[in-house]
């Protein structure tokens, strides 16, 4: 990534709802086990937003902890980028609605659709307006209500998703060591019909059949998606390393997208890292689609196993198919 300046992340800031949905309470829900969660996917619970609150409100709180945590004042935001597949309303944008509960009038914002890549995608942007001097204070919030669009009738998909929102401030790099250094993106559309929500576009507009038929929930074809992610995760993650004359074993931490441990711990596998160069914490959380790197780097950040000049590793794949990756060295 050739910049102007170099860009870092200068702090983290998240949220997650208190309500706690168990492996054992959607045993009362659908045809499913804790045992069974568990062994395919690694995850025992999930946080769900309270009737009322939607993404807009877990972006708000994400971004006052991040705000707090590095004595920033709100108004010192210049532009908002909020990674999102569950705005609160097609429009106005999410950002819109984000920017007004802030209270920063001065602050512009918009939306960015890439589902599980949202995070990585809208930094890799953020960036690069810091980057190119138009901006000195960029906020990426990763946020989602995955609960609006989960169906709780279809055991396959409702033990995956919960709700959670993360953010993170980018501003011009202190040194040109420390710094956001290349990021590297693919999409593949012919996947899209292996993970989608169907209906509420302009496809197929809501209507009493898209509802009769529970189209406006995920659809996922689940071993098209495993396949093409622990493949794509690894290919990703060489290509970024490779073109920039680094190896696996020089990074610190991979911070994977969380969606399932048996992805995550294939393409450590394949990549050949150990288990202390990896973040897994969706066993709290589930997928969050855009919130999940955000939650892992506060998670990395709270248990000591990010510290200033790592070389850090994010790496991401979701509908589209999107597939994600970034290179930094950690700076605070």
């Amino acid at each position: 990534m050739k910049t102007v300046r170099p860009v870092q992340i200068s702090g983290v800031g998240c949220y997650v709802p208190d309500k706690i949905l168990t492996n054992h309470e959607l045993e009362k829900m659908v045809d499913t086990s804790d045992e069974w969660i568990l062994q395919r996917t690694g995850i025992s619970k999930r946080h769900i937003v309270d009737r009322g609150k939607a993404t807009s409100d877990m972006a708000e709180r994400a971004v006052r902890k991040l705000c707090d945590s590095i004595q920033l004042n709100c108004s010192e935001i210049e532009l908002l980028i909020v990674a999102t597949v569950t705005p609160d309303m097609f429009f106005p944008a999410t950002a819109c609605l984000l920017q007004d509960k802030l209270g920063i009038s001065r602050t512009w914002g918009f939306d960015l659709s890439a589902a599980c890549c949202g995070f990585v995608y809208s930094l890799s942007v953020g960036a690069a307006f810091v980057a190119a001097g138009l901006h000195s204070k960029v906020v990426v919030v990763g946020s989602d209500t995955m609960s609006s669009i989960v169906d709780y009738q279809d055991r396959a998909t409702c033990v995956l998703f919960g709700d959670g929102a993360g953010a993170v401030l980018l501003e011009p790099a202190m040194d040109e060591k420390n710094c956001l250094i290349d990021f590297y993106h693919e999409v593949d559309g012919s996947g899209g019909p292996d993970l989608q929500m169907p209906a509420g576009g302009s496809l197929l507009p809501a209507s009493c059949e898209t509802v009769k038929n529970r189209l406006h929930y995920i659809k996922q074809a689940g071993p098209a998606v495993f396949r093409f992610a622990i493949r794509k995760m690894e290919e990703a993650s060489r290509t970024i390393l490779e073109r920039n004359q680094l190896y696996p074993e020089d990074i610190q931490l991979l911070i994977p997208h969380q969606a399932n441990a048996r992805i995550i711990r294939g393409t450590a596998d394949r990549l050949g890292l150990r288990e202390d160069q990896i973040i897994l914490n969706l066993h709290k959380y589930g997928n969050t689609t855009a919130a999940t790197i955000p939650l892992a780097m506060q998670d990395a950040l709270n248990l000591g196993r990010l510290r200033k000049g790592d070389l850090v590793l994010l790496a991401s794949v979701g509908a589209g198919f999107t597939v994600g990756t970034a290179l930094l060295r950690w700076a605070f």
